[in-house]
């Protein structure tokens, strides 16, 4: 056999023997990847790259090395996943970096870590100046996290009191013009509404790029043509512009009317009103 089809062949077959033994090691995202990690990806590429290439003296011996790489990565990270004791030995600690706005520089030297590498972790995560830190540390990883003072946290509604009511996951019913009936059911609605919508913006099914309904049944398109603009949806406005007319209608007609009952009946339908409006402003006015 020719030499360059023995490489191909063992090249194919040692391709296919590391697809299922990485499957065996298991899934890690790219950005967490510890330096274990690293090593045993680099060796295990190497002793790959050597048997395929005919450099070991026994591709039996180099098949047992490859086996022992990928066999044993796969049992560690099982017992770490059971034991903090193997995590930290595997993936290493947290290491605090600084505390109540003050920088540990004894953590610093032990990270390997210069100032200048604080500062550039901290700027990718959109923190420019230290002062504003009130906590951080550098995982296992290699990432820096960092909690912010009080004074520079982001204002949430929590932060601020307010009730958000919860919205669910938005159907994609439309994909390069196509509808898609299972979504469409899915929120309880049909064809035949979703043409109405898009008559009322006056848009063709055919010009629809994406189209997308959320969770108070309004309509979102993207066309192939972006030179016409598409209004936005205004259902969250009408429903609460019609509540708050209700509610100045009943206040109205009890100012209006001398019975004693009618009154009373608009009155507390005026307040029923107002405490509804209150409840929903959340979720219908943002």
């Amino acid at each position: 056999m020719p030499e360059w089809l023995n490489i191909l062949a063992r090249s194919v077959g040692l391709f296919i023997i590391i697809l299922l033994l990485v499957r065996l090691i298991g899934k890690r995202q790219t950005s967490r990847l510890t330096f274990f990690d690293l090593v045993t990806g680099i060796v295990i590429g190497v002793i790959a790259a050597a048997i395929s290439l005919d450099l070991v003296a026994s591709p039996a011996n180099g098949l047992i090395a490859l086996a022992v790489w990928t066999v044993f990565p796969a049992l560690i990270y099982l017992l770490a996943v059971k034991h903090k004791a193997v995590r930290d030995i595997v993936q290493g600690k947290e290491t605090v970096l600084i505390n109540h706005g003050k920088v540990l520089e004894d953590k610093l030297l032990e990270a390997r870590l210069t100032p200048e590498d604080l500062l550039s972790q901290l700027r990718q995560k959109n923190v420019f100046n230290i002062a504003d830190v009130e906590f951080a540390v550098l995982e296992p990883t290699g990432e820096v996290s960092a909690l912010l003072k009080k004074n520079k946290q982001t204002v949430t509604p929590k932060t601020l009191g307010l009730n958000v009511g919860q919205e669910s996951v938005p159907q994609t019913v439309m994909l390069d013009g196509i509808i898609m009936d299972e979504p469409l059911t899915a929120m309880g609605l049909n064809r035949r509404w979703l043409h109405t919508e898009l008559e009322k913006v006056g848009v063709a099914p055919e010009n629809v790029f994406i189209a997308q309904v959320d969770s108070m049944g309004q309509l979102y398109l993207d066309l192939f043509d972006d030179s016409i603009q598409v209004p936005k949806p205004k259902a969250k406005e009408l429903v609460y512009a019609t509540l708050k007319k209700c509610q100045a209608d009943c206040e109205l007609y009890a100012l209006g009317t001398k019975e004693t009952n009618v009154k009373k009946m608009y009155e507390n339908s005026s307040v029923k009103l107002s405490e509804a409006m209150q409840d929903l402003e959340s979720l219908l006015k943002r």
